[in-house]
């Protein structure tokens, strides 16, 4: 009997039992005597607490309820049960809206009987609709352990019990919820672990520790799992298939038994840092209690394939091909429509495979290009590459721009620097002679208090300002020094770079690449590309006009290099592209650009 009871859940219970005794028929029971009970628990814990597997709670519910009925002389011809169902909301409780439907469509109740008026509602709204209602239909409630009535004095009572019961549920939600976000802060876990691990019960001087462990079983082929994905030569599909070979299960649950990891939950598993070891907690970041599985060089590289797979919207079973989702068709282009190139493998009738790029547009008959061998077009982006090449003199004359107006900030800094400092020396030597002066009982002593608070928060403004971190050009430099890099030699860069970094490449510099017949006839390029691009036109254009100078003298323009520090790339490249040369308008935005791809490996491996 203690078996089949425990493998009951809590949805069966809320829906298949109606009653645990045997009801009383109506008929034959008096009018005005007919009573329901209704019996709650708000959580699975509190039923299982002892061999009967309703718990002790409902019992013992159940017997101060009958006996109270038997104390008004009334007959108990029926009973609701709902065991381990939190349900703040009554439209959540089966038993409880099966008994308000017998209630409003047989009329066969004169009371319904609760152990305590908290367990049928722990809000004043759910409380008055639901006395409406039994009132309207001559119901009356009555608390086991309450003195409630329809008498004033029992109404009142009845007010004050519901209003205090909805505090009391909102306080303990709230304090709940601060204990949470306190074990969070400190880097425990909240609820359910993550696969590969387990909540374990640690005893620890006397007290039990609800925390994590590692699984044993799964951690090593979560583990697997990014290693495996890191290699860029398996798909979601893949990865989930061959995990489940390897082992790797999901924990079963009361519910559900345990089955193949889903391809949904993969992806999100391989996008948790909560396996670098955080946990996350209000917008914030916090270093867990749990041991990590993976380290920072793994997820990196896990994060780079998936957003790589995400820039260039592939929807596919496996990686064909490092230029999917790069290439557009030219001839759509012109027509004002923006379409992908697809891939296409044919095999004739000798086992020969054939692969080839073609457009979309083609199957519904509305483009005529050709189809083009994947050969062909891999040989025409590599020619293309030598196009976006920048020239030694802009990439001299860029990095001295660069170097220039970091230095004239830098500078500017220090000197904001000392100032600061000097008036914050110069209110400690006012606050020093004011506390002498506060020693003097002749001299007013509110005034000096006034005073003393009007150099705490001086000093609070000017601390406050050096501490703040303003916007630094430094990492828009970087990024500038990597695109000039990446650019100087474009072509032998894209030989060295296998499929994998030939694939990152192109994604990080181009927004598309356009084809016609068997050429690249055009290309959309990412930022900063496009701008130091159209700068290097405009000046190859212009005669190469010298790119202006950095000031000398930044003490003498504080306001303008406070103004450029919010700039970003923009700010670098203001000596450039404000030269007369410059005939293109900047694409980038006055905030700057965020990083373009921080996936994209420095290193080519030669092939």
């Amino acid at each position: 009997m203690v078996s089949a009871y425990a493998e009951l859940d809590d949805e069966w219970w809320s829906e298949e039992i109606g009653t645990t005794t045997a009801p009383v028929p109506t008929r034959e029971v008096e009018p005005g005597t007919r009573a329901v009970i209704y019996l709650r628990v708000s959580s699975p814990g509190q039923v299982k607490t002892d061999y009967d597997p309703e718990g002790n709670s409902i019992p013992a519910q159940r017997v101060r309820c009958q006996r109270k009925a038997e104390q008004l002389g009334l007959t108990v011809v029926d009973e609701y049960v709902e065991p381990g169902r939190t349900a703040t909301e009554m439209s959540k409780r089966v038993a409880f809206q099966r008994m308000l439907q017998r209630v409003r469509s047989a009329g066969d109740v004169d009371y319904v009987i609760v152990y305590k008026l908290s367990r049928m509602a722990r809000n004043r709204l759910d409380d008055a609709i639901v006395m409406a209602d039994l009132r309207k239909r001559g119901v009356t409630l009555i608390s086991a352990t309450e003195n409630i009535d329809d008498t004033p004095v029992g109404q009142l009572m009845h007010g004050i019990l519901a209003t205090f019961n909805e505090y009391q549920s909102r306080e303990s939600g709230a304090d709940i919820a601060y204990k949470m976000g306190q074990k969070a802060l400190n880097g425990g876990t909240i609820g359910r672990a993550r696969l590969g691990y387990l909540n374990v019960i640690d005893r620890f001087d006397g007290r039990e520790i609800r925390t994590i462990a590692t699984d044993p079983d799964r951690a090593p082929l979560v583990k697997l799992a990014f290693e495996l994905y890191a290699t860029d030569t398996y798909t979601l599909d893949d990865l989930s298939d061959e995990l489940y070979d390897r082992g790797l299960r999901t924990r079963p649950t009361r519910k559900h038994p345990s089955k193949q990891v889903s391809i949904n939950k993969l992806s999100h598993m391989l996008r948790d840092r909560y396996y670098l070891g955080y946990v996350q907690y209000d917008d914030q970041e916090i270093q867990g209690r749990h041991e990590p599985l993976i380290d920072d060089d793994l997820f990196d590289r896990v994060q780079g394939i998936l957003d790589s797979r995400s820039t260039a919207k592939e929807r596919r079973r496996v990686h064909h091909h490092y230029l999917k989702g790069s290439l557009f068709c030219q001839r759509c282009k012109r027509r004002g429509i923006t379409q992908r190139m697809i891939l296409q493998h044919t095999v004739n009738r000798r086992g020969t495979e054939y692969t080839y790029f073609f457009c979309r547009n083609k199957q519904n008959g509305t483009c005529n290009a050709p189809h083009v061998n994947v050969a062909l077009v891999e040989d025409a982006v590599q020619a293309h590459y030598t196009t976006v090449r920048f020239s030694p003199q802009f990439i001299l004359e860029v990095r001295t721009h660069i170097a220039g107006v970091v230095e004239e900030q830098n500078t500017a800094e220090r000197l904001l620097h000392k100032q600061l400092t000097t008036e914050l020396q110069a209110l400690d030597t006012r606050e020093d002679n004011l506390i002498e002066l506060a020693a003097d009982t002749t001299i007013a002593q509110p005034k000096i208090k006034a005073k003393l608070r009007e150099i705490a928060r001086d000093r609070h403004r000017l601390t406050e300002r050096m501490t703040t971190t303003t916007e630094n050009l430094s990492d828009s430099a970087r990024l500038i020094e990597v695109a000039l890099e990446l650019l100087e030699d474009p072509q032998q860069l894209y030989l060295r770079c296998d499929d994998h970094q030939r694939r990152m490449l192109n994604q990080t510099i181009f927004h598309a690449l356009y084809i016609d017949d068997e050429q690249i006839t055009d290309h959309d390029l990412r930022e900063p590309f496009d701008q130091l691009h159209a700068i290097q036109h405009a000046r190859h254009t212009n005669h190469s006009t010298p790119i202006a100078a950095p000031n000398p003298h930044p003490t003498q323009t504080k306001n303008a290099t406070t103004s450029q520090r919010s700039g970003g790339v923009d700010v670098l490249l203001h000596g450039i592209d404000s030269a007369p040369c410059s005939s293109k308008r900047p694409k980038v935005e006055p905030r700057g650009i965020e990083p373009l791809t921080p996936a994209l490996q420095r290193q080519c491996s030669a092939n």
